[in-house]
């Protein structure tokens, strides 16, 4: 049975978000707790987040069916983070002239599945 979860707008860029997802695919739910546990990257924390939300989804979507569902048998079937919108600011530059920033979003998307299918 699959579940997903999506954080939308997340204030990170993709590509430091990426390091971190390419660790946890294709692991166990729990194995994946661990690894992102332990990461010392900032984007683990809201990885972490979005991965608890489909495991609850999926504990959800089971009971709705009136089955059982064991954590255990979880696992990350897939996981992906695209490029959400980018804010665009400036900065002040030398001789008056403005420089862009841009403060990137992503989406983190985190599809869990059982491990027989």
């Amino acid at each position: 049975m699959q579940a997903k979860a999506i954080a939308r707008h997340v204030r990170m860029s993709a590509r430091k978000a990426r390091l971190v997802v390419d660790q946890i695919r294709g692991k166990s739910v729990n194995e994946a707790y661990a690894i992102l546990q332990f990461s010392k990257k900032g984007a683990a924390e809201t990885v972490n987040k979005t991965l608890r939300s489909a495991v609850a989804n999926a504990q959800v979507k089971a009971q709705d069916g009136g089955g059982l569902l064991d954590v255990d048998d979880l696992v990350v079937s897939e996981v992906y983070v695209d490029e959400g919108p980018t804010l665009r600011r400036f900065r002040a530059a030398a001789m008056g002239r403005a420089t862009p920033i841009r403060k990137r979003t992503s989406h983190i998307t985190v599809v869990v599945d059982t491990k027989g299918a």
